[in-house]
């Protein structure tokens, strides 16, 4: 090999790498990049606490990740004294891409934060002290809600109960530290459509419930192509085994095709009704992590919305074991 080529072959490594380092400088200094947090005030009124509530409790369920659950009981309902504390690890055993955790969402932790830099974090992913969240928390789905939806939220948050609880920080894994920087973007708000609209209505409560997250199986945080709302995710129980989203999709055999509208109201209502009492796990046994207790709660039209929305997607057939030891 001759001293030209030689020569080229190192100018040519020289400035590969001073492409690669100014592409992750860029990624590590300049991203994220959504602006600064608007200036606004949410006015705390009747009617937004109410619908905050609502969403941050039974739809959005904002208080299923930001609270403890009781995995001694069947579907780990909600520890009510510990509303919106934080502190939930979500690690590599279940397929995430370094540690992350809830952050808490009290006033104990949000008191020093304006309205404006809640709205920020919550709907394009970028919190107080302008770092990028990692979308366990489902930004991307929340900056398409109608922006009203997410002051009534931020409403309610401010009305918790403060609970004093530091969270650690989270720690994503080589490559993610500098992938998540790319991942917020600006909301696109939209508006809540008519409820009479069932379909389109039921597709805007899918998106605030983030309903794919859970069930479209992912490798390292990132959707499997193809299998969308095929179910598969897998969830290590804190009690032992392994749970498995269901196939939501409308395929005949391995979906919800063959699923009535009232099958699917009461597989939600059952954990509503007065009689039903959560019924005790003990370890190895199957216990699941769909919050059904909290999702029963949801207003029954809203139910059928999303079930009318459902029947829309694509089947997908994908038989899923729902939990192994």
């Amino acid at each position: 090999m001759n001293h030209k080529i030689k020569s080229g072959i190192k100018y040519f490594v020289l400035l590969l790498v001073a492409a690669i380092i100014g592409v992750l400088s860029y990624v590590s200094f300049a991203l994220p990049d959504v602006g600064e947090p608007e200036d606004i005030k949410v006015e705390i009124t009747p009617k937004r606490l109410e619908r905050g509530s609502y969403l941050a409790n039974s739809v959005a369920n904002c208080t299923d990740c930001h609270s403890e659950r009781d995995w001694n009981k069947f579907t780990g309902p909600l520890v009510k004294s510990s509303l919106g504390k934080g502190g939930h690890e979500f690690n590599q055993e279940s397929g995430f891409p370094g540690k992350f955790y809830a952050k808490n969402i009290t006033p104990f932790a949000l008191k020093d934060w304006t309205d404006g830099e809640i709205l920020r974090a919550v709907t394009a992913g970028v919190n107080k002290d302008g770092k990028a969240l990692f979308p366990i928390m489902p930004h991307p789905n929340f900056g398409k809600l109608d922006r009203e939806d997410i002051y009534s939220i931020i409403a309610y948050l401010r009305t918790l109960t403060p609970i004093e609880n530091v969270v650690p920080e989270s720690e994503p894994d080589f490559p993610m530290n500098f992938i998540i920087n790319t991942i917020p973007q600006k909301p696109s708000f939209t508006k809540i459509p008519d409820p009479a609209n069932q379909v389109a209505y039921g597709a805007y409560l899918f998106t605030a419930a983030s309903c794919g997250e859970c069930h479209t199986k992912k490798v390292k945080g990132t959707p499997v192509a193809g299998m969308e709302l095929a179910g598969g995710f897998e969830f290590p129980m804190p009690h032992g085994g392994t749970a498995r989203s269901a196939n939501i999709t409308p395929d005949m055999e391995t979906g919800i095709g063959s699923w009535s509208e009232e099958a699917f109201l009461q597989r939600f209502k059952v954990y509503s009704d007065s009689a039903y009492k959560p019924v005790d796990v003990k370890h190895g046994e199957f216990n699941t992590m769909m919050p059904w207790t909290s999702f029963s709660t949801m207003k029954t039209d809203d139910l059928k919305a999303i079930y009318a929305y459902l029947r829309t997607v694509k089947p997908i057939k994908n038989q899923v074991t729902k939990f192994s030891k």
